[in-house]
């Protein structure tokens, strides 16, 4: 469907980690092990530092922000960076920007939709393509911008379901790239345990928790650090086969992409990858 919708090379899985635990040898890695591309999160800085330093370390993997806060990073030196970057490395660098959350965000960030209409009209004026960057979006109406103003979406902490509505609103043409979190790992209560951790953030941010009620989940699911339900649907977990076969329930339900966000437990991040990534080409 939407992998066309960006002349970027995504391939069909990608990796995302915070852009503060990148470096040379991760990059290096996460392109070994077979995976299309990089996703840097933690609001990417406005340089592109992040970005420079995974594109110098590797050949063709493709780096993308997941994402860029409108909010905190200026378009214009946003901008700046990804001609630079483009200049050195064309064709392998997808942006991705978002408006964060509004509980995070300053107090003039309280329109986000307007907020971004604004920033892409800034980057549109500063050259850089529509196809070249991708909307964080869980709503139909920043999903329908996606569609209209960019390459397409980039939604976060989503179950399969969640593509099957985006993909209807985004229509079959946009590029829909989808984060899924993992823990590998054959102890059902261990994995849960470790997929908890750090799910209080997320299911106190309002943007998320309406999102999944959108989906039907109810606020006793989305309690203390969620129901079992919920993290099961939002954490795929087990062997390397199974957390396979969960992420590709991503692609048979709309996405084009699927971007796996490993929480490393024992096996640490790369070891984790490591064991991922022949069963996603099995």
């Amino acid at each position: 469907m939407g992998l066309n919708a960006t002349p970027v090379d995504l391939g069909r899985y990608g990796v995302w980690l915070r852009h503060q635990d990148l470096d040379e040898d991760v990059a290096a890695e996460i392109e070994r092990l077979g995976f299309g591309a990089v996703w840097l999160g933690g609001s990417t800085p406005a340089d592109l530092e992040p970005v420079a330093t995974a594109l110098a370390a590797t050949s063709r993997l493709a780096v993308a922000t997941g994402i860029v806060n409108i909010w905190a990073a200026p378009a214009e030196e946003v901008a700046d960076a990804f001609a630079r970057l483009e200049s050195a490395y064309p064709g392998r660098f997808l942006l991705g920007i978002g408006a964060g959350h509004r509980e995070l965000n300053g107090p003039d960030a309280v329109r986000p939709l307007q907020g971004m209409r604004d920033y892409l009209d800034v980057l549109d004026r500063e050259g850089v393509p529509a196809d070249r960057r991708v909307l964080a979006a869980l709503g139909p109406r920043m999903l329908t911008l996606s569609a209209e103003r960019a390459a397409g979406a980039h939604p976060y902490l989503v179950p399969p379901a969640y593509d099957r509505f985006a993909r209807g609103v985004l229509g079959d043409g946009p590029l829909l790239a989808t984060e899924h979190k993992l823990v590998l790992g054959a102890d059902r209560a261990r994995t849960r345990e470790e997929a908890r951790r750090g799910m209080a953030f997320y299911l106190g941010m309002r943007n998320y928790a309406a999102n999944l009620e959108r989906l039907g989940y109810t606020v006793l699911d989305l309690a203390d650090d969620g129901s079992d339900v919920l993290i099961d649907a939002l954490v795929a977990q087990g062997g390397a086969d199974q957390v396979a076969s969960e992420l590709r329930a991503h692609l048979e339900a709309g996405a084009d992409h699927v971007v796996a966000q490993a929480i490393p437990g024992e096996s640490g991040l790369l070891g984790s990858l490591s064991r991922l990534a022949p069963a996603l080409t099995s």
